[in-house]
């Protein structure tokens, strides 16, 4: 080891260990939040009716969203928050069997049922996790773009899972969410009680992680959400 390095090394093992640590002392923003997703006895049957009906407007809107993400042949995408597995078969479809989707979620019951959605309809580029409320537990550099839908606002630790989304892109990766507009004497009161904060607060967040908002992703139809991609350096 030169002089240079064994100078530098130090410094950058306690930067490593200095960032680990911050994310893990991190607290919850919004304690219990998923309690109800990890419920042994969660009934996937009546969350698979909530996701996908046509009373919620990302189902109706499902096809245009995915449009929107240009997803190509061989990428690999992660649907963090992946619940029933709704975007699971588009996204295979997009990326084909070269590509992969990594399909995440905190919920055993979830996890469950993606794995027999995903066996059951033959994609094999499916790929099931078990994720953590601080991390989606992918590899680093194993993704090019983190999909998050509905998602966000249930991130009890958000700076600590968007580090770990951040570790997962690949360089130039996308991270694109999708969440509810937030705006008080507009927004429906079941929507002002469940979110936590609106577009302008939840974008600040992000971007202080170190992603780079590139634009507001526009919808025809979609009234009580957002669509936003990000960049990743």
């Amino acid at each position: 080891m030169t002089s240079l390095a064994r100078v530098l090394f130090p410094c950058l093992l306690a930067l490593a260990f200095s960032a680990a640590g911050a994310e893990t002392a991190e607290q919850s923003v919004r304690s219990g939040v998923n309690d109800k997703y990890l419920a042994p006895d969660l009934d996937v049957d009546e969350w698979t009716q909530r996701f996908e009906g046509e009373a919620r407007e990302i189902f109706v809107h499902r096809r245009d969203i995915v449009e929107r993400l240009d997803l190509q042949p061989g990428m690999a995408v992660a649907d963090i928050g992946a619940g029933t597995g709704l975007f699971v078969g588009p996204f295979a479809g997009a990326v084909g069997p070269a590509g992969r989707v990594y399909a995440v979620d905190i919920s055993p019951r979830f996890v469950e049922h993606l794995k027999r959605r995903a066996s059951d309809a033959g994609l094999a580029q499916v790929e099931v996790v078990l994720g953590k409320d601080r991390s989606p537990e992918l590899p680093e550099d194993s993704i090019d773009l983190a999909f998050v839908c509905d998602v966000y606002h249930h991130i009890e630790y958000p700076r600590s899972m968007l580090a770990s989304l951040r570790r997962a892109l690949r360089p130039g990766g996308a991270l694109v969410v999708i969440d509810f507009e937030r705006i008080p004497g507009r927004t429906r009161q079941w929507i002002l009680d469940h979110v936590r904060a609106g577009k302008e607060e939840f974008t600040e967040e992000i971007e202080e992680v170190g992603f780079v908002l590139e634009q507001q992703v526009p919808i025809d139809g979609l009234v009580e959400n957002y669509m936003l991609r990000f960049r990743s350096p």
